[in-house]
């Protein structure tokens, strides 16, 4: 009898509810109409970010009922709004269908206020730094997803304040140029789509994502990733987003100065996706310099990501060299700013971003 790995069973659940979810916003992006709506930070939501934060979080709750959640969307809209409504229980309840054969591990959901409360154990979720807390993303990269970018279905594991799975479906990135090119540029809407994922210690894998609800074995997909040292005299790549609002761009320029790199490099949009660039070793580094000292990250932007790159091989720290605390609620609230880079750049990298800092921060 083959005994079971750590977080075996919390794995393949994140893996079946992330490919049900993506499976709901591929069938929304091949639609004219996404349901879009503007939220009070004048970010967007679409029927797609609702319903597929309803299956996530019922997925979960239905094989770990005491687990709590923090994800980023809350049914306010929906309750008040019951076209809307209508539109996304019609998703999440035409998705279910098409996932049949798997009912035992996801879940049915079974009404419109059952969908309305799994979205809200979400967006309630405080966090915390005790106990396990799943945290999730629907669509990170919301403005790609409308546009046929690249976008993420996140799902985290946070246990007592640290990552401990991570599954990142990505249904616009083509396997055949992973570690290629991770780019908005590259995003393939038609294609099967990747999902990257990762357990502490174990090390971060990737698969087409039509393979996780197939009879297929894991030695038939599965490919691990991890990066090899860079050569030396090899020039820095970055990932950027240069629609970034909440970050310094001219400071993130002004890092890519000094390590001799071309900036932007490769726009990305989706903050996940960031991550997975850098692990697939297409690009070496992504920093995140607040444009206001007051701003903290919202952690489901980076729970999951963090993990995958740092069992590919990089590290993610803070501007003041500090560890990521995902157990300090919804946000970052004890981290300034993010250095993620590969391990043999990540020095280099965050000594830099500091001199940045400091030198932008001296009276003029």
């Amino acid at each position: 009898m083959t005994t079971p790995y750590p977080y075996q069973k919390e794995l393949e659940v994140g893996l079946s509810a992330v490919r049900r979810a993506a499976l709901l916003t591929k069938t929304v992006l091949s639609s004219v109409d996404k349901g879009a709506q503007t939220k009070d930070d004048n970010s967007p939501v679409t029927i797609a970010d609702l319903g597929a934060q309803a299956l996530l979080i019922s997925a979960i709750h239905h094989n770990f009922p005491d687990d709590q959640f923090v994800g980023e969307e809350s049914s306010e809209t929906l309750r008040k709004d019951q076209g809307l409504c209508d539109r996304v229980w019609d998703l999440v309840r035409t998705t279910g269908q098409e996932c049949h054969d798997f009912q035992h591990i996801l879940c049915t959901v079974a009404s419109r206020e059952d969908m309305l409360e799994a979205i809200d154990r979400g967006g309630g979720g405080r966090g915390g730094n005790s106990g396990r807390i799943w945290m999730l993303d629907p669509i990170d990269g919301t403005k790609a997803f409308m546009t046929g970018g690249q976008y993420v279905v996140a799902l985290a594991l946070v246990e007592d304040g640290e990552q401990r799975v991570a599954v990142l479906g990505c249904p616009n990135l083509s396997l055949e140029r992973f570690g290629e090119r991770v780019s908005d540029e590259t995003a393939d809407p038609g294609g099967d789509g990747v999902v990257v994922s990762a357990v502490r210690g174990q090390g971060a894998y990737m698969r087409p994502l039509s393979s996780v609800l197939s009879p297929q074995s894991d030695s038939e997909v599965l490919r691990r990733i991890s990066k090899p040292p860079r050569r030396s005299g090899q020039p820095v790549q970055f990932v950027e987003s240069t629609q970034s609002r909440s970050s310094d761009l001219d400071a993130h320029r002004d890092v890519a100065t000094i390590l001799g790199s071309k900036w932007p490099g490769t726009e990305v949009f989706a903050i996940q996706m960031r991550y997975i660039a850098v692990a697939a070793g297409h690009c070496d580094v992504m920093v995140r310099i607040p444009s206001d000292d007051t701003h903290r990250e919202m952690a489901w932007d980076h729970a999951g990501g963090v993990l995958v790159l740092q069992e590919a091989g990089g590290k993610v720290e803070d501007l003041d060299g500090n560890p990521i605390d995902f157990g300090a609620g919804r946000k970052l609230q004890s981290n300034h700013g993010i250095v993620a880079a590969l391990n043999d750049v990540h020095p280099r990298a965050l000594e830099t971003a500091q001199r940045v800092v400091r030198d932008r921060s001296k009276p003029s």
